[in-house]
């Protein structure tokens, strides 16, 4: 099974990054906007419920997180998606640091840049020219984030919830 850990943002800010997506992003239909917290990572189904236990006990860690998104940004010319920039904080930086531990298959593959994506899967003609547009638009969202998902992907690519958590700083 595919699993992956993500926050969702609020529906405003899901609202204004689907004006975008839904023109821009191949993903649209098979996953809400969100920032990703763990990629991508194969588990055996006997083993998600260890592996939820485990985010659970990691939320008991963490307080609600406040987040910034400040601007439109790229991945380019590593590759051609277009994204809203989530200014990294420590406490995002930890958050993602504590998912990346041996229990959740160790490192990551890429260095953490949280974001949400609107746009994916474009040439470089594409790209260069809804980059040009994108990042001329006026991004300014602050919310606090309580909540992280453990999702899993159905044989269609989509994604789904299997649990949600909330991030409590009780421990």
């Amino acid at each position: 099974m595919k699993y992956g850990i993500v926050a969702f943002p609020s529906k405003q800010l899901q609202d204004f990054a689907n004006s975008y997506r839904k023109r821009y992003d191949t993903h649209y239909a098979k996953i809400t906007p969100h920032i990703t917290l763990k990629g991508v990572t194969e588990v055996e189904d006997s083993q998600i419920e260890s592996v939820s236990n485990a985010v659970r006990e990691i939320c008991n860690h963490f307080a609600p997180i406040s987040i910034h998104l400040s601007k439109v940004s790229s991945f380019a010319p590593v590759n051609n998606a277009i994204y809203l920039k989530v200014d990294p904080t420590e406490q995002l930086l930890d958050l993602h640091q504590a998912l990346h531990s041996e229990t959740f298959g160790g490192e990551a593959i890429y260095k953490f840049v949280p974001h949400i994506t609107i746009a994916q899967d474009m040439n470089s003609g594409e790209h260069d020219d809804i980059y040009g547009q994108l990042r001329m638009t006026k991004v300014d969202f602050s919310e606090t984030i309580n909540r992280i998902h453990l999702l899993y992907q159905l044989e269609d690519g989509s994604w789904t919830v299997y649990e949600t958590y909330r991030l409590t700083d009780e421990a």
